[in-house]
């Protein structure tokens, strides 16, 4: 068995972005529309006939073109049983898809043996992909033909340093509100970017910091390997590499062990 390090994936980040090709009829095609159907999940967040359709073309492409690896989606649970596991969120950003406000994405994640080792990130509505296969780098772009490569910034210290969060809430009710109001307190600026969109900023060097209280693995799975192919890292509150804490910070690496310190 050949370790994920040593593995290639260009053709798993090529299908990523067929995968991203399939779907994107779908949610576009529905985003602002009058009709939209709208329900509620038994943990109370919304999810839209969108992301339902959205998942279930990517699990049908992915049948087809990787039949031996599993599927995680946030609808639609866990199928197969491979080693490698293809990570979906249809529409990371469901709030803002149903109140029109285009910051929302598909995030298609691969993990290989335990490890995010793919990432692609699709905010059609932004005109905008990132994207990352292990040891090839991080980028941006409409498609491959357009891709950008991306790094994240040098700023080294917190008074220099852009931070973006999804909002108070969710650190108030783990009793870490304080510490991210102090943290917030010693940057040069603060911005509530949300979702995926703080953490591409941090892979672009628009942004130094963002971080995220409660998460589910699905939510961060595409992020970290273009983060950190990036030059950046991601990891959770608790400093464990990668999408397993329930929560995210990603920095430029730079800043990472202060703001851990100081979120701890």
């Amino acid at each position: 068995m050949i370790p994920p390090g040593d593995r290639v994936y260009d053709d798993d980040v090529r299908i990523a972005h067929v995968l991203a090709d399939a779907v994107e009829p779908t949610t576009t095609g529905r985003f602002r529309a009058d009709d939209l159907s709208v329900s509620t999940k038994p943990d109370l967040t919304p999810v839209t006939e969108a992301d339902l359709s959205a998942e279930r073309t990517i699990r049908a492409q992915l049948s087809r073109a990787r039949p031996r690896d599993s599927v995680k989606g946030e609808e639609f649970g866990v199928t197969g049983t491979g080693e490698r596991q293809w990570v979906i969120d249809p529409i990371d950003g469901t709030k803002n898809f149903v109140r029109g406000v285009p910051v929302w994405a598909t995030l298609i994640g691969l993990i290989d043996a335990g490890e995010p080792v793919v990432g692609l990130v699709s905010a059609p509505a932004l005109g905008r992909r990132w994207w990352a296969g292990r040891g090839t780098g991080a980028w941006t772009g409409r498609s491959l033909s357009s891709a950008k490569p991306i790094a994240v910034s040098g700023v080294s210290k917190l008074s220099d340093a852009s931070f973006s969060y999804s909002s108070l809430s969710g650190w108030r009710e783990r009793d870490r509100l304080d510490a991210v109001v102090t943290l917030m307190d010693e940057c040069w600026r603060t911005r509530a970017y949300g979702d995926f969109w703080s953490y591409m900023l941090v892979a672009e060097g628009a942004v130094d910091i963002a971080a995220e209280p409660d998460l589910e693995d699905y939510d961060m799975a595409a992020l970290v390997p273009i983060v950190t192919e990036a030059g950046g890292r991601f990891t959770g509150l608790d400093g464990r590499d990668g999408c397993w804490s329930g929560n995210a910070v990603a920095t430029n690496g730079l800043l990472h062990d202060e703001v851990l310190a100081r979120l701890s």
